[in-house]
């Protein structure tokens, strides 16, 4: 039998909810471990100076969360399901191309905030399909999301509309606006993602040239003029792969130039949950008239949720025409994973995910700016799911090629790139290795490469 000694001085919850959420604490840290037999109740209660009937009220429904099992005559035991199965560390080459947050956090949290899900009284509405638009809970809890964790001024549950992540967002937002063989603008260097759905549905990218500052307005509205389009796309929060963060005076004028020219802004805002204090306001607070945003939790909660947000313009037309494309699509978006984020957003699990991964995002990033840096841009937040590393494009493809013979697998440089005035580089994700000590060496790896070898040696050889 272990001898805890739950820590329950703190907090205004109730004594036993406070003894549940210790237990929780405990076995998610490794203080208990399944199979641990629990001190009997009158033994805790004592311990602590509690009444039996509140040490015996939080193994009840510590029991009813799947947390513990009693067993009459034997006692109460942590258990073997409170804690998820543990993930084996990087093994196979590092995984360095894919910008997605550092695992474990979530992880710590999947088995608990499961449990919390499964006790909501709304929990059968996802056996049906839901509205096109999501279930009134999951847009409740996108809203509050994008209000609290975005800064989305505009943001309410009536507007948002729920969308299967990013790039199913990025998907419906492109086809409420363009057509197959329509013109779509967008940054020089962008994700990869943008042109896979452009090359995949038939539109057309124009690059548009940037500088230190990110997209440059005269270019955007010269593009504008030479190629008719009527849709800009934009990250404007550490944008990928360069980690420019638009200041407030060029957000400014980008919306100048899209009201002059009659653009439509689809607003990338992956990783504003990143973004230093006092970022500028978003296209959607700014330009209300022609901004559709597209958000998602994969970055700063959990991927494998497949949740995002829309959020449309102040435009009746086009929020139709985004709820048809769900219709044409999928029908309904999936509810059981928008549940899920919508308990977390309530109980407070998602922000202890988001503030988990953005602090580890931030150890991550001076890591590599320490290791690497004036190899690297500095980038536009002090954390950062990823850094780019500036070289001409022939540089950019030896890199890449002599760190996959390093075990080391890096965004191919060719891939952000959709006009050849784009800034090349390389782009390097901090996210998808498991441990930091890992991703230290990989790095020092990456530093080494960078040093040009003595071919001495070779230079009489014909």
């Amino acid at each position: 039998m272990t001898h805890w000694q739950p820590d329950i001085s703190k907090g205004s919850a109730p004594v036993y909810e406070r003894l549940i959420a210790a237990l929780e604490n405990d076995v998610r840290d490794g203080r208990l471990s399944p199979g641990d037999r629990l001190p009997p109740q009158r033994e805790l209660a004592h311990r602590l100076s509690l009444s039996v009937g509140t040490v015996s009220r939080a193994y009840v429904e510590a029991e009813r969360r799947g947390f513990i099992s009693s067993h009459v005559g034997r006692g109460s035991f942590v258990a073997d399901r409170a804690r998820p199965q543990a993930v084996p560390l990087d093994t196979g080459p590092l995984d360095m191309a894919h910008n997605v947050p550092p695992p474990d956090f979530a992880e710590r949290w999947i088995a608990e905030g499961l449990l919390r899900v499964r006790q909501r009284a709304d929990l059968a509405t996802v056996v049906n399909y839901a509205p096109p638009e999501g279930l009134s809970a999951v847009r409740e809890a996108g809203a509050s999301w994008l209000k609290r964790r975005h800064g989305v001024m505009r943001a309410a549950a009536e507007h948002v509309i729920q969308c299967n992540g990013g790039q199913h967002g990025l998907a419906l937002a492109f086809a409420a606006l363009a057509r197959p063989g329509d013109t779509i603008l967008c940054e020089a260097a962008t994700y990869p993602g943008i042109r896979n759905l452009a090359e995949h549905i038939g539109y057309r990218l124009s690059g548009v040239a940037m500088d230190e500052r990110g997209i440059d307005p005269e270019a955007l509205a010269r593009c504008a003029r030479e190629t008719g389009a009527r849709v800009l796309v934009v990250i404007p929060t550490l944008q990928n792969p360069t980690t420019i963060t638009l200041d407030a005076a060029r957000r400014e004028e980008v919306v100048e130039v899209a009201r002059a020219h009659d653009l439509m802004i689809v607003e990338d805002e992956a990783y504003r949950l990143f973004a230093d204090a006092g970022v500028a306001a978003s296209f959607a607070d700014l330009a209300p008239e022609r901004t559709l945003m597209v958000a998602g939790v994969s970055k700063a909660v959990v991927p494998g949720l497949r949740l995002g947000y829309l959020l449309p313009p102040e435009n009746e037309d086009v929020r139709d025409r985004l709820l048809l494309g769900i219709r044409a699509f999928g029908y309904s978006p999936p509810s059981l994973g928008g549940l899920v984020f919508s308990q977390w957003e309530q109980d407070g699990t998602a922000d202890r995910i988001a503030d988990g991964v953005i602090a580890e995002c931030e150890a991550r990033t001076r890591l590599a700016t320490t290791i690497l840096g004036k190899a690297i841009a500095v980038p536009g937040a002090g954390r950062s799911l990823h850094v780019w590393m500036p070289m001409p494009m022939l540089d950019a493809e030896r890199l890449s090629a002599r760190a996959l013979r390093a075990s080391i697998a890096l965004t191919p440089p060719e891939g952000p790139i959709v006009d050849a005035a784009a800034p090349s580089g390389v782009r390097l994700c901090l996210g998808g290795v498991r441990s930091r000590d890992t991703l230290e060496q990989a790095l020092h790896d990456i530093a080494a490469m960078l040093t040009p070898t003595d071919v001495s040696a070779a230079r009489g050889l014909v």
